[in-house]
């Protein structure tokens, strides 16, 4: 009952939210947002590290079809649970000195995705995976829609194009895996995702499954060369989608490549992995060079992403275990540090209607509190060692290098690469001389200030004590990898 309260928790406070518009929305929505956090730590400290689901529920669905109202909390799924729980009460504090219109749907549709993302990473039927997958899109399309820049619409609907066609291509997927599954006069076909995961399929069958997962989930990461969505929608969108967007909604890809393509195609991934490897490491190389020249900081922290999701998709088809524990340990640390540096960029924006660097400059004078937490969140992008960055770019490059030294060394780039883009930034924005722009420019309210904190804490937490997160997905990830080698053996 507990997952099932995860899920439907945010849900009910949004519909409640939809009907309030007065000054008090905002906390209203805080406050919903930190009883959600109450319950994913609650879950946290009462979790068991084993291979098995635990806090699960199960209910017919569609009953003449097999299809349930499944869902469960492993610990993979923990991490991610985990990961949308800290985060939106933090992006919802980010805007407790910023006013949008229509405050009780804008929060309402932030505590929708939410209730969305956590049926995502708990669901345990394929076609519930689904469902939560495509209703993840509907509040950031909205979101996006409404309260963006001034080229929200063709960049909203480039973005709703990109989602639809990915996902077009997972629900045939999902349809095809669902009637390969055994049914007898008596019994109809399941859509268990535990099912999928023991079909005998083909090699062949196996390649167009995994292409078929593989564009939905690289478009939603997303991975080279279905990107060109994502670097625009996140500039136009308001802050607060935008560090949804990246801090959580694109580890739905992520996940989906470690939840189902791993163990349900693995001779698919025998003969397609090194393809998807490739592409995913001249994702790192392309958005670090982009990353360099760009002149917006939004837009590079875009393309910083980017490349750092790269290595995290090209470490799980490493097919090792450093490779899928640093994922994992990636996905919670880049959540934490793109969400500190979006804030970071748009806390200047609100204060100098600008974000390009050739614009900004000294503001480091008289922003003590700025300065200190914009560099740990940088620095923790940058991997530097005790900080949570290092441990999950570690264990990713020692599995893909593991895999093959050649791409391995390539995808190393990305750790200089970082350095270079991000260390120009804070040096551009915060250093040199004043401009007009930034002559007056103030240091962090109190509210903006408790944004940091928490992630600053997590900075060094995952960095000096990254066991604490790490024997939560190690029996998990070793069951995972158990399986896939032992079903890949048994299918040739």
């Amino acid at each position: 009952m507990l997952t099932l309260a995860l899920i439907l928790f945010p849900a009910l406070a949004a519909c409640l939210l939809l009907f309030t518009n007065s000054s008090t929305t905002k906390q209203l929505a805080f406050g919903a947002a930190l009883v959600e956090t109450a319950l994913v730590v609650f879950i946290f400290n009462k979790f068991q590290p084993t291979p098995a689901s635990q806090f699960g529920f199960d209910y017919p669905w569609i009953p003449s079809l097999g299809i349930r109202l499944s869902a469960g909390i492993d610990g993979i799924s923990l991490l991610l649970t985990l990961l949308t729980g800290i985060l939106v009460p933090l992006i919802v504090l980010s805007t407790f000195n910023r006013s949008y219109d229509r405050p009780g749907t804008f929060y309402a549709l932030m505590l929708f995705m939410q209730s969305a993302l956590m049926g995502v990473f708990t669901a345990r039927d394929g076609f519930l995976f689904y469902f939560f997958f495509e209703a993840a899109l509907i509040p950031i399309y909205f979101l996006a829609a409404m309260w963006g820049g001034a080229n929200r619409i063709p960049v909203t609907f480039k973005f709703f194009i990109y989602t639809i066609f990915g996902s077009l291509f997972m629900l045939l997927t999902l349809v095809y895996l669902y009637y390969q599954t055994p049914a007898s006069a008596t019994s109809v076909h399941s859509s268990a995702i535990v099912d999928f995961y023991r079909l005998n399929l083909s090699a062949s069958a196996q390649g167009w499954v995994f292409w078929g997962l593989f564009i939905a989930f690289a478009i939603k990461m997303p991975v080279f060369p279905f990107h060109t969505w994502q670097p625009d929608t996140y500039v136009e969108s308001p802050t607060p989608a935008t560090m949804l967007l990246a801090g959580i909604m694109l580890k739905m890809g992520i996940y989906g490549l470690i939840r189902l393509i791993l163990p349900v195609t693995p001779l698919g991934v025998e003969t397609w992995g090194q393809t998807a490897v490739i592409l995913s490491v001249i994702g790192i190389v392309y958005g670090s060079i982009i990353a360099i020249r760009q002149r917006d900081m939004k837009r590079l922290i875009a393309y910083s992403s980017f490349s750092h999701v790269g290595l995290m998709a090209a470490g799980v088809f490493s097919q090792t275990e450093t490779g899928l524990q640093g994922a994992l340990i990636q996905m919670l640390a880049h959540g934490i540090n793109v969400v500190g540096l979006f804030f970071v960029a748009d806390v200047i924006y609100s204060r100098t209607d600008t974000r390009q660097l050739d614009q900004l400059g000294g503001i480091t004078r008289n922003t003590p509190k700025l300065t200190v937490y914009f560099m740990i969140m940088m620095l923790g992008s940058v991997a530097l060692p005790l900080t949570n960055g290092f441990i999950g770019e570690f264990l990713l490059l020692h599995g893909v290098y593991t895999y093959n030294h050649y791409i391995g060394l390539a995808a190393g780039f990305t750790i200089i690469f970082g350095a270079v883009y991000l260390l120009r930034m804070f040096q551009k924005a915060m250093f040199g001389p004043t401009t007009a722009r930034t002559e007056s420019f103030t240091d962090l309210t109190t509210s903006e200030s408790w944004v940091f904190v928490p992630l600053v804490v997590l900075v060094f937490w995952m960095g000096i004590y990254p066991h604490t997160f790490m024997k939560i997905t190690e029996p998990a990830v070793a069951n995972l990898l158990k399986y896939v080698g032992t079903t890949a053996v048994s299918m040739k």
